[in-house]
């Protein structure tokens, strides 16, 4: 007697996603939803902030046009995700109610509630999609990794400080500099550069 498998969970797709009410945010990886109830903390909504003006300004009049959550990317039917900030330069991709297909570049801020997302689940599922560059920005440590595809693969992801300047591969001639992102002073280099001073008396 065959022996029953267990029932596998059930598979939504955009036809269920456009029917969720407008103030629930969710996304759909491989079919499986996923809520994001808890509101980003102001720093995460800061640096988000950064990103998205920052871009959007040194992209004023090019035909590439920034896009910050909550903002739908649909890759497929099984696949819709709100990255933090993207951009999108085949303007044949944006819709009136979304975005199809994968942006030139996306932006993920990590937050301990979305990190195993934000760095395995996402990570796959934008190579697969093949998203050129896919940036996840560390509000703790003041980090940016950069995943670049290379050959369908992201392979070894570069690693940023807020004290440098990222050169954005995906947007050519563009150059963010990190501490205005973080809001942090070129100062504080000379500081530790320095260290603490010694005195001797008598």
């Amino acid at each position: 007697m065959a022996i029953p498998s267990e029932k596998a969970p059930p598979l939504f797709s955009w036809n269920e996603y456009k029917e969720w009410p407008e103030d629930e945010r969710w996304q759909i990886i491989d079919g499986q939803a996923y809520c994001m109830t808890a509101a980003p903390n102001i720093r995460h909504q800061k640096i988000t902030g950064n990103f998205y003006r920052i871009i959007g300004n040194a992209l004023a009049g090019k035909p590439c046009v920034p896009f910050v959550a909550p903002t739908d990317v649909v890759f497929d039917d099984y696949n819709i995700v709100q990255p933090d900030v993207l951009v999108v330069c085949d303007t044949n991709k944006i819709t009136d109610a979304n975005i199809q297909g994968a942006p030139d570049l996306v932006i993920e801020v990590v937050s301990p509630s979305n990190s195993y997302m934000d760095k395995k689940m996402k990570l796959e599922l934008y190579e697969r999609f093949a998203v050129p560059e896919y940036l996840l920005v560390d509000p703790v440590g003041d980090l940016v990794e950069r995943n670049h595809l290379v050959d369908g693969k992201y392979g070894r992801a570069e690693i940023f400080s807020w004290h440098e300047s990222l050169p954005l591969l995906s947007l050519v001639g563009l150059d963010i500099n990190l501490w205005e992102i973080f809001e942090r002073d070129l100062a504080e280099l000379n500081v530790v550069k320095e260290g603490p001073k010694s005195y001797h008396v008598g």
